[in-house]
């Protein structure tokens, strides 16, 4: 196995930078989520480090070795893409066999490769059978199979996932896991799905418009995100970003909303914004951090709001209510709001919400 190194990695394409002088350290037996919205460039990093993309400025290094000037083929990695990319007129376990005949490996040899990634991935049944014969999923675990025969020491998948069906993909995106984490293999995954990410990811690479905006665990990105936009890309439901002014009142700070409301700061973060020195702020508020509060209770970080609409999840529900004229969501227990239920009061959670430079979108406590 072997770690992998970005120092300053740009393309270019005329005067377009697509990829903007990435850095990154990804550690041996990591598994990394490059993840954007499309167009933030994380495919063509992807194809650069593969070899199938010639990079504008930087370097390369795998496990210390410059692979810059290297052919694909001699670089160690193997694929996975997301249209399966299967030899039709080939059998499974033809496909799976290919990339070890094309290195002169014996027959036998090869046979015996072939028939331990199938056990692996329960593709046994169905050596004999050629791609048209074969579920989306069935074609998907060929595809990963190809690139695991070869033993190589780093994956790359390149949006393996979205030409599956929902429930194919949860388990299809479990199966990759197990088998990166058995394995120990460096990995690096692209998609656009936060979802996929935040499962999957030892760490996650969130890129807009070519420009990594942060680089960290999951939870370090979906708890602590940089600015907005990491904050708004990466939770499901998204998180509700509204414009708030801060007003002061003696020692208290206040959040003042749209149509007039308020919502208390705590102390902590009255200290850290006199710092940044704004009066005005971006609030994001995600929808555990809004939740129906109990009727006596006399709440400072609470509003009121009629149901706008609701979405029945099973285990939970969200809500839709509004806030300073903004509509925002709310996660709340199955069948306690209803929609038309006027003047319901909502508790937020003001020791969890989000503050923002209102202009640059920074992270500001």
């Amino acid at each position: 196995m072997a770690g992998l190194t970005l120092r300053a990695v740009a393309k270019r394409f005329g005067t377009v930078e697509a990829v903007k002088a990435i850095d990154l350290e990804v550690a041996d037996g990591e598994f990394i989520v490059l993840v954007g919205p499309s167009g933030c460039g994380k495919s063509t990093l992807l194809r650069m480090i593969a070899g199938l993309e010639e990079i504008s400025s930087g370097e390369i290094l795998l496990d210390g070795r410059n692979i810059d000037a290297m052919a694909p083929r001699d670089r160690d990695m193997a694929m996975v893409f997301q249209d399966y990319a299967l030899y039709p007129h080939m059998t499974v376990a033809e496909n799976l066999g290919f990339a070890l005949k094309m290195r002169d490996m014996p027959a036998a040899a090869i046979a015996e490769r072939v028939s331990e990634v199938a056990r692996m991935l329960e593709l046994d049944a169905l050596l004999a059978r050629k791609p048209r014969a074969l579920s989306g999923g069935q074609r998907q675990r060929v595809a990963l199979g190809r690139a695991l025969i070869r033993e190589p020491e780093v994956f790359l998948f390149d949006e393996p996932l979205s030409n599956l069906d929902a429930k194919l993909r949860v388990g299809m995106r479990m199966e990759i896991r197990k088998l990166q984490m058995a394995l120990g293999t460096t990995s690096i995954y692209v998609t656009h799905d936060q979802i996929e990410a935040m499962t999957m990811a030892d760490r996650i690479v969130v890129l807009r418009l070519g420009e990594v905006q942060q680089i960290g665990t999951p939870m370090d990105i979906y708890e602590r995100p940089a600015n907005s936009f990491v904050g708004t890309f990466i939770g499901s439901p998204p998180m509700s970003l509204l414009p708030a002014t801060l007003r002061r009142e003696g020692d208290e700070l206040n959040l003042l909303f749209g149509a007039g409301q308020e919502i208390a700061l705590p102390k902590p973060r009255i200290e850290a914004l006199t710092r940044a020195k704004v009066d005005r702020v971006e609030v994001g508020l995600r929808p555990e951090h809004v939740s129906l509060a109990g009727k006596s209770r006399a709440d400072v970080a609470g509003f009121s709001s009629d149901i706008i609409l609701v979405e029945d999840h099973g285990a939970d529900s969200v809500a839709v209510v509004s806030l300073g004229g903004q509509e925002i969501m709310a996660r709340v227990k199955p069948g306690s709001a209803r929609v038309g239920d006027a003047g319901r009061r909502f508790h937020v959670d003001a020791d969890r919400l989000h503050l923002f430079h209102p202009e640059t979108g920074a992270a500001l406590v």
